[in-house]
């Protein structure tokens, strides 16, 4: 056992000492191991930490390169938009500072000055910007509305919906869109409604007028979904049921916007929008109407109408190249509403990225995006405003027509200032143009062209509007034409158009006369003129230095032809213009005006612009359509209703008449509705009488429908001027003015030529007498040419001008046939046919009684038994008017008449010749006075650079100075005591009291004028009116109200009103005698007057009795007369004398007083006279008070 247990052990001791050998190398080689391993561990950590480490740094070097590469997209895309943005966000900063002052001044523009002209605005703009400086408020230096609220693309649409592209409208449309209250637009042309019309088409735009019976139904429903509404036609009275929704009254129920409208509650949508717009010219709406809308001026402005023009006539003439500048504008409307979208994209895109926008992909891709889109827009549009300029280069050829044609409509338009009757519509003026572009002959050469078109629709227009004037304002229409266009290419200035039209207007006294020869108004209106500055300093200088080459001047014939062939000798007018020698003609001898006028007019237009085209009826009809009735307007004495019977029986066809009156409304309906169905035509006479149903025909005409309408049905009507004729009818009708022939002649052939003398078995067979009657008849057909005639020598002929008519001579022919008849085996019943003819059919239009026995005083020249001699002449002075032969033919008769001279002389009316002078006087007032209505030209009658407000204010502060202080009554009635004795300090206290009653209203209204130039106090209708007298130099009319009878103009009213110191005569019993010399003293009866003046004759000193007056004067001071208070049965009333009536005023007429005298007429008084009173009757002779200046 030992033996094998002692190896064993020995074996087993060894091998656990090889063992723990073993295990200290294995505990070492694992000790090694470990540390290897740690080694390995420590390098695969450090192995993974730098791959995550290159990881990061790759995924960094891709973001990086992402980041550039955005970075790069955003920079080329935005980057161009640096300097733009910069330059945007500089100006912000400077409206944002602005913005203050600027939206003061656009709050004051859209809440007061809608309804202003251009001009006001402009300069209350400047004023209101002016004030804001001085307080400090932070503002634009130059304010302007559109840049203010305008936005360019709206803009840009509503001129291509037909806005007119003028900063005046434009300015409109801003108001429109951004006033609170509901706009009203004063749109006589219609622009307006063209352009809401256009605006709205796409918002379902529902159409009405007040007159409508569904209107309030139709606005319910627009007011509940939201659509536009557009009143037309509005008139100065509104509907009170419209009141809720012009003050927006609405109220909130059940969570709803409602409004109560008339009866009915209703929904309100906020989407809805109202227009109203009304065509008349110049309404007064009331203080209430006004404060409920937004008043707004939409008549058209000069620059409108000419670009509008000036797209028309290109449209005709290039119509590619208008085609090519539509597009283009719709194209560019188009891109910079795109562009403006795009930058709003941007812009959005940029504010509203969170963090880096490098790391928005998606704002990167939508600004690349947009900015690609944007570059190509905005080189189409640099590319269509290329275009454009290139478009228009070519179209501004063409300016010059259109810069005319808008001078014509302006000048056609001032026309209603002078007849209500004169209207004309933008539309009528647009399609003349267009129809004379049609028709103008052709040219090679683009000037020719234009040189054409320009004198093609002048002239046109000129014809087409002259069938519509009466015939004293064809010539005013050719002057205003000419002048507007000479002001336009500035060859006329305003200085001098309006002193020709006014005289000037001094209250300075004017030296004493070179020569006595000079008239006083003469010498004055050439003071004034010298007032005008350069060339005019030494007018007065020189013409005392020439005065007798200027005598003869005065007394040639035609002293303009005189002037000129004068020349240089007169230093006064040394290089003078044409239109600078109708100034000196006026101050002159302004009875050669109008002839002055007529040379100049056809000298600058053509001899066809002084020379109307005569009435054609049938050119008027074929311009008239079954919609478009045909007016005409009617003077004294014509009767148009044979001229039409004739042309409807020549064109074959039916017409029913009917005068219109009280009541006839109904049957005149009722005819124009057959008319309408069967085709014939409806005439409706005198309108004027029946103007409260004129609306109704006006309503019954805008609903017309051509379907329902024959083609051969036309409208007729014949008025007098009335203001209440609607304007739409007058604007959209054919107009006709048709009057009486004028001239003694013509009028003598139109009786003849007339119904029942025409009838040559009237004129022939069917008198017993024919011999007597024929000549009594063309005695009776020359009195009435001479009553018509007489008219135009203004007060000479009547005191009031009654319209005598061939109705008055028809019923006298029928009276002389008859009686003629009656009294065949006896004499002439002379007695009877001047009663019936004289007093009955003539006389019974008659209601001055002077009037009167001037028509029983010529009678008596042609119903005379006298007529029956062959060498029996009505006017001796010319014996070749005498009756026919009475056993001629109506032929000789005609014959007879066709010898007559063409131009008449006065005496055969019964004046002295020098009443041409009055006559042709009165006509060249009238023109101007006419022609300053029109209102067409601007600035001041003092002329110089003074604006019509300071020159008012210099006339005003000059009368105040000079104007009396009122009396104080009370005192001179202690010193003049009111007793029964004396009954003339009675009559004294009253003339005070008015006196001072017309000081007091010059005073307070000159001195509210002066308050209201300067913005103190508000400008009345009334105190606007006084302004605008004063400047025209016109006595104001509310201090005529006040005052004693005048015509004299402003500085000669305020002379006379200074100078007066006497009281007016009372009505008595006055004896009268001629006094030689100048009195000492008093006389103990009665009271010794002088200061009064004669027309139409002159006092003799040598044959002590009235005589004729010398050539070329109009008036004389009468002598001094004794007026000696009598009874009237000690008068001796036995010498040969003439009653001349005394009137206050030169234009005689006045007010029927319950005397049965005018107003005007002031006595009778007795003057010794060698010839026979009725001479003097005939030739009108009357004294005056005063002169018209």
């Amino acid at each position: 056992v030992a033996k094998i247990v002692a190896p064993k052990r020995e074996a087993l001791a060894a091998a656990e000492a090889e063992y723990a050998t073993v295990m200290v190398g294995l505990k070492k080689k694992q000790a090694e191991l470990q540390e290897v391993l740690d080694k390995l561990q420590a390098l695969n950590d450090k192995l993974s930490a730098l791959e995550t480490e290159q990881f990061n740094l790759k995924n960094q070097v891709e973001d990086c390169s992402r980041k550039l590469e955005r970075a790069e997209q955003l920079i080329t895309s935005l980057g161009g938009e640096k300097t733009r943005w910069t330059a945007m966000a500089e100006q912000l900063g400077v409206d944002y500072e602005n913005l203050t002052g600027d939206v003061i001044l656009a709050s004051g523009v859209i809440a007061y000055l809608g309804a202003f002209t251009p001009e006001f605005r402009r300069d209350a703009v400047t004023a209101w910007s002016s004030i804001s400086q001085s307080k400090e408020i932070p503002g634009s230096a130059q304010f302007a509305l559109e840049k203010c609220l305008g936005e360019p693309v709206k803009i840009r649409s509503w001129t291509i919906a037909g806005l007119p592209n003028d900063a005046f409208s434009i300015e409109n449309g801003i108001i429109v869109d951004k006033a609170r209250r509901w706009p009203l637009c004063i749109d006589p042309q219609g622009q307006a409604n063209k352009w809401i019309k256009n605006t709205e088409k796409d918002h379902n735009l529902v159409t009405c007028k007040f007159t409508d019976g569904d209107y309030l139904r139709r606005l319910e429903g627009c007011i509940q979904f939201g659509y536009p509404f557009l009143i037309e036609n509005v008139l100065e009275d509104m509907d009170p049921a419209i009141e809720p929704l012009l003050l927006k009254q609405t109220f909130t129920k059940g969570g709803m916007t409602m409004m109560k409208l008339g009866d009915a509650t209703i929904e309100y949508n906020k989407k809805f929008r109202l227009y109203l717009t009304s065509k008349l010219r110049n309404p007064h709406y009331l203080p209430e109407v006004s404060v409920k809308v937004t008043l707004l001026n939409f008549m058209i402005t000069p620059v409108g109408l000419e670009d509008q023009l000036l797209n028309l006539v290109v449209s005709m003439e290039k119509p590619d190249l208008a085609a090519e500048k539509a597009r283009v504008i719709l194209e560019g409307a188009e891109n910079k509403k795109q562009l403006e979208e795009i930058e709003d994209k941007i812009l959005k895109v940029l504010s509203s990225s969170q963090g880096n926008i490098l790391e928005d992909e998606t704002a990167i891709q939508v600004l690349s995006a947009s900015k690609v889109l944007s570059n190509e827009i905005a080189e189409k549009q640099s590319e269509a405003e290329q275009t454009e300029m290139r478009i228009d280069k070519a179209r501004n050829c063409y300016v010059p027509v259109a810069e005319q044609a808008s001078i014509l409509f302006f000048c056609i338009a001032d026309l209603a200032q002078i007849d209500p009757m004169y209207q004309y519509s933008l539309p009528f003026f647009v399609s003349l143009y267009e129809m004379c572009i049609r028709k103008a002959p052709e040219a090679h050469h683009l000037p020719d062209r234009i040189e054409i078109l320009n004198s093609f629709f002048m002239q046109s227009l000129y014809n087409n509007i002259c069938r519509s004037l009466f015939e004293k304002h064809k010539l005013l229409m050719s002057f205003q034409l000419c002048c507007s266009l000479k002001e336009a290419r500035d060859e006329l200035p305003v200085r001098d158009y309006r002193f020709l039209l006014t005289g000037g207007v001094s209250m300075e006294d004017p030296p004493p006369k070179a020569a006595q020869w000079i008239p006083d108004r003469c010498w004055g209106e050439l003071f004034k003129m010298s007032r005008l500055g350069e060339p005019y300093t030494n007018v007065v200088e020189d013409f005392a230095k020439d005065q007798d080459l200027w005598k003869s001047a005065y007394d040639h014939s035609d002293p303009l032809a005189r002037v000129l062939e004068l020349g240089t000798s007169l230093t006064a007018i040394k290089g003078f213009s044409e239109f600078q020698l109708l100034m000196v003609l006026r101050c002159l001898r302004p009875d050669k005006l109008v002839p002055a006028i007529m040379g100049f007019v056809a000298n600058n237009l053509g001899e066809s612009f002084i020379t109307p085209p005569p009435f054609d009826l049938a050119s008027s009809y074929a311009d008239s359509s079954n919609l478009t009735p045909l007016i005409f307007v009617l003077s004294p004495g014509s009767d148009p209703f044979a001229a039409l019977s004739k042309f409807a029986s020549d064109q074959n066809m039916e017409f029913k008449s009917i005068s219109l009156g009280q009541g006839q409304g109904p049957r005149a309906e009722q005819m124009i509705d057959a008319g309408m169905r069967e085709g014939s035509w409806v005439v409706l006479q005198n309108c004027h009488l029946c103007t409260s149903w004129m609306p109704k025909l006006e309503r019954k005409l805008e609903t017309m429908d051509p379907k329902n309408t024959h083609r051969n049905y036309r409208l007729w009507l014949t008025s007098y001027p009335s203001p209440q004729f609607p304007v739409a009818i007058l604007q959209n009708g054919v107009k006709m003015t048709n009057e009486p022939p004028k001239g003694l002649r013509s009028n003598l052939m139109g009786s003849f030529l007339t119904d029942p003398i025409c009838d040559t078995e009237f004129f022939e067979e069917k008198c017993v007498k024919p011999w007597h009657f024929k000549k009594l008849l063309y005695s009776l057909c020359f009195f009435h040419a001479v009553l018509q005639e007489r008219r135009l020598f203004g007060p000479l002929g009547w005191n009031i001008p009654y319209e005598f008519t061939d109705s008055d001579m028809r019923i006298s022919v029928l009276q002389l046939q008859m009686f003629i008849n009656e009294y065949a085996a006896s004499e002439v019943p002379f007695k009877a046919l001047n009663y019936l003819t004289g007093e009955c059919n003539y006389g019974g239009r008659v209601t001055d009684d002077k009037d009167r026995r001037l028509i029983m005083t010529l009678l008596a020249d042609y119903f005379t038994a006298k007529a029956f001699d062959e060498e029996y002449s009505y006017t001796p002075e010319c014996p070749q008017y005498r009756p026919p032969d009475g056993d001629g033919s109506y032929e000789d008769f005609l014959e007879a008449i066709k010898s007559l001279p063409a131009i008449t002389d006065p005496r055969v009316f019964g004046f002295h010749p020098n009443a041409n002078l009055t006559k042709e006087q009165n006509e060249a007032f009238d023109l101007m006075k006419a022609a300053l209505l029109m209102g067409s030209q601007s600035g001041g009658a003092g002329g110089g650079s003074m604006s019509p407000e300071e020159v008012v204010g210099a006339i005003s502060a000059d009368i105040l100075q000079r104007m009396p202080k009122p009396w104080r009554v009370e005192d001179v009635q202690e010193s003049f005591p009111m007793t029964y004795t004396e009954s003339m300090n009675t009559v004294l206290a009253q003339e005070l009291t008015r006196y001072n009653g017309l000081i007091s209203v010059i005073r307070e209204s000159l001195a509210d004028i002066q308050k209201a130039v300067k913005g103190l106090i508000l400008m009345s209708p009334q105190l606007e009116a006084a302004f605008h007298s004063i400047n025209d130099g016109r006595t104001p009319e509310m201090w005529m109200a006040k005052s004693y009878p005048s015509l004299k103009p402003l500085g000669s009213y305020v002379n006379d009103l200074i100078e007066r110191y006497t009281i007016p005569i009372d009505t008595v019993d006055f004896d009268f005698e001629v006094v030689s010399g100048t009195p000492e003293k008093a006389p103990e009866d009665g009271v010794y007057i002088h200061g009064l003046f004669i027309e139409g004759c002159k006092w003799s000193e040598e044959a002590w009795t009235l005589a004729e007056s010398d050539p070329k004067v109009l008036f004389v001071e009468a002598p001094r007369l004794w007026l000696k208070p009598m009874v009237g049965s000690e008068m001796n009333l036995d010498y040969p004398h003439y009653n001349c009536p005394l009137y206050k005023i030169s234009s005689r007429r006045g007010v029927l007083a319950t005397t049965g005298h005018s107003t005007n007429f002031v006595m009778y008084m007795r003057l010794p006279s060698e010839i026979p009173q009725a001479h003097w009757i005939k030739r009108g002779v009357a004294m005056l008070t005063q002169l018209d200046s």
